[in-house]
């Protein structure tokens, strides 16, 4: 008996997932009684290309309302604000498009038409890989450690960290949950070579850029509690890669006028369904990484975390029918994950200096019910770095990280990830309260920051060699 022919089986043939495989799978399993399922498959493709092909759909003329949740205080603010509000115009009018907001630590992020940081886009029927980016399911996690020595919380975590580019091939290497490696296999996006190679041995590691481990004390009852930031790594960089590659045939028949940046997936499509399916295994996997070594850090110190919540803020949620993405943008209404015992509360981080925020969202509808991720910046890193020519990197830094133990794993400092390099934290505090957006329930309050520092990571090798 031949083996019936599949949604799945046509978008491996090179068929673009849309709502009309079921129709052209019926079809082909109606010529298997004739034909052979290699001829029946060629047989289809060439009916695709007859009778399915996607009619086109032109940019809106005008996007909707774009929500502006960020205010200007002096030039370089301004500056930010124009960018950011041409930027999400012209994202607003890819087809799909429902709605757009700006949060008070939007920046620009890309060329023209990009989403920004701080920003949150809804669609129709539609998941957009550039929206959430490559960096999948960037998120904080805090765990309470109860009343412990911050600076021995402090050497702990510098033990058990792992930033940088490379995988944790040391003796301490972690072991991926067996259960969470066979849904990856599963699935046909997670189960790519290289993203079970990534889930395996970058387990427990945090990669570069702004991502951080930060210790500090509670302002309400004096716990100690590890902070966290950082992404799916290689799991969720690679998945974006395949992501982009679908949406990018999908759209590309059906929406040529769409920024390349801004393609999509069908959702209720079956390429559509395995890729949102993608995104929750990349989103288990950050939160058993962030778990980890926040569990190492407890052991050491002999206690056990309690109160642990947690958010991402590079994802694309589902509300009221639409698909919510943000990225540099966190939920603020209960019930937006089914597995976050957090009590309704987020965390925002605004720098190294200054506490983290822990706060219970208010569902602005102004803002599509998000708040901001962190303090953003007003300009790119490049340019904050020309701010401090004339200053040694030493000086910079002790100046600024006079009160905290500041720690950059590789020795090397990053001067861009410093204080002075994000938006003014007073300020992004104000808005937030003004602008409803949500209310501050506790303060972390700093002791230290473990960053990756100035690495020589290899995608910065690439753009080089460029």
């Amino acid at each position: 008996m031949i083996k019936a022919i599949t949604n799945r089986d046509l978008v491996d043939a090179g068929i673009p997932g849309g709502s009309y495989l079921p129709s052209l799978t019926a079809r082909g399993n109606r010529l298997l009684e004739d034909h052979s399922r290699e001829d029946v498959i060629q047989r289809l493709k060439a009916i695709y290309k007859a009778e399915y092909t996607v009619p086109i759909v032109p940019l809106l003329e005008e996007g909707p309302e774009l929500k502006v949740n960020l205010e200007a205080g002096n030039e370089a603010e301004q500056a930010n604000l124009e960018a950011c509000v041409t930027t999400m115009r012209e994202a607003a009018r890819t087809p799909t498009v429902r709605a757009a907001a700006i949060l008070p630590d939007a920046c620009p992020s890309g060329p023209a038409g990009t989403i920004t940081v701080g920003g949150v886009i809804a669609t129709e029927n539609a998941i957009h890989p550039g929206m959430h980016s490559a960096d999948i399911c960037c998120s904080m996690m805090a765990t309470n450690l109860g009343q412990v020595d911050p600076r021995a919380a402090m050497d702990a975590a510098f033990r058990h960290v792992r930033f940088g580019p490379l995988a944790r091939n040391t003796p301490d290497r972690l072991t991926l949950d067996p259960q969470l490696l066979k849904e990856f296999e599963q699935n046909p996006f997670m189960r790519e070579q290289k993203i079970l190679h990534n889930a395996e041995v970058q387990l427990g590691t945090q990669g570069d850029g702004n991502h951080f481990y930060f210790i500090g004390i509670s302002e309400q009852t004096g716990d100690t509690y590890i902070v966290s930031h950082h992404g799916s790594r290689g799991v969720g960089g690679h998945l974006y890669k395949l992501g982009m590659k679908e949406a990018t045939k999908y759209t590309g028949s059906c929406s040529p006028e769409t920024l390349p940046q801004n393609v999509w997936i069908e959702a209720e499509s079956q390429t559509g369904q395995d890729y949102w399916e993608a995104l929750q295994l990349a989103r288990a996997w950050t939160k058993y990484n962030h778990s980890s070594v926040h569990d190492l850090i407890a052991r050491d110190l002999g206690v056990t975390g309690q109160d642990r919540f947690w958010n991402e803020h590079n994802f694309v949620f589902k509300r009221n029918g639409l698909y919510y993405h943000a990225k540099g943008a966190t939920p603020a209404w209960e019930g937006f994950a089914d597995d976050n015992d957090s009590a309704g509360r987020t965390i925002i981080p605004l720098n190294m200096s200054q506490p983290v925020l822990i706060v219970k969202g208010r569902d602005n509808p102004d803002a599509l019910g998000f708040s901001p991720h962190g303090a953003g910046r007003n300009m790119s890193r490049k340019a904050h770095k020309r701010t401090l020519e004339g200053r040694t990197m030493d000086e910079v830094f002790t100046e600024e990280t006079a009160h905290i133990d500041a720690r950059f794993q590789s020795g090397k400092i990053d001067t861009s990830e410093l204080p002075s390099a994000y938006k003014n934290a007073e300020s992004v505090i104000d808005q937030i309260d003004r602008m409803a957006l949500a209310t501050v329930v506790d303060r972390i309050l700093p002791h230290g920051s473990i960053m990756a520092g100035e690495c020589d990571a290899p995608w910065k090798q690439r753009r080089a060699a460029r």
